[in-house]
C-alpha cells in the first residue's frame, strides 16, 4: 500500500476509533455493558468494513483508473446496504443492546467519512505524474531531431 493510501486510512482510521471509544463510554454509562460492547462491536465493524472498502478502492485505482469513480460509487452503496444487513442480522440480539449499536453504527460510518473527506481534501496526490526522464519524448526514443 503507497503511503498516501495508509495516510489516508491512518487519518480515517484513528478518529474514528477515538469517536468510537466516546461513544463505548457514553454507552456504558447510559445502557450499561451491553450498551458499550454494541459501541465496541459496532466501532470494530465501521472499520472493518470501510478499511476494506478503501483497501479495494485504492487497489481498483491503480490497476483501472477509469472504472474509479463507478467502483467508488458501487463501493459505497455496498458499504452502506452490508452495514444495514449486519443491524438487521442483530436487531433483536442478547449480546449486546442493538440500539447502542445501530446508533454507533451510523454515527461511526459518518465520522469515517468525514475523516476520509479531510484526510484526502488535505493529501497532496499528484494528478499527473511527472517525467522522470531526460526531456525525451517516449515516441522519440532512438531517433534524432
Amino acid at each position: 500500500m503507497p503511503s498516501t493510501d495508509a495516510r489516508t486510512l491512518v487519518h480515517a482510521a484513528v478518529p474514528t476509533a477515538a469517536a468510537g471509544a466516546v461513544a463505548a463510554v457514553v454507552s456504558g454509562v447510559v445502557a450499561g455493558g451491553k450498551g458499550a460492547i454494541g459501541a465496541i462491536v459496532a466501532t470494530l465493524v465501521v472499520i472493518l468494513f470501510m478499511g476494506i472498502g478503501l483497501y479495494v478502492l485504492q487497489r481498483v485505482a491503480k490497476s483501472l483508473p477509469q472504472l474509479f469513480q463507478a467502483m467508488g460509487l458501487m463501493l459505497y452503496t455496498a458499504q452502506l446496504l452490508l452495514l444495514f444487513i449486519f443491524v438487521a442480522m442483530f436487531k433483536n440480539t442478547t449480546l449486546f443492546h442493538p440500539k447502542a449499536f445501530a446508533i454507533t453504527l451510523v454515527a461511526l460510518t459518518l465520522v469515517w467519512i468525514g475523516a476520509q473527506t479531510r484526510a484526502h481534501m488535505k493529501a497532496k496526490i499528484l494528478y499527473v505524474e511527472p517525467d522522470s526522464s531526460t526531456g525525451s519524448k517516449p515516441g522519440n526514443k532512438g531517433q534524432s531531431s
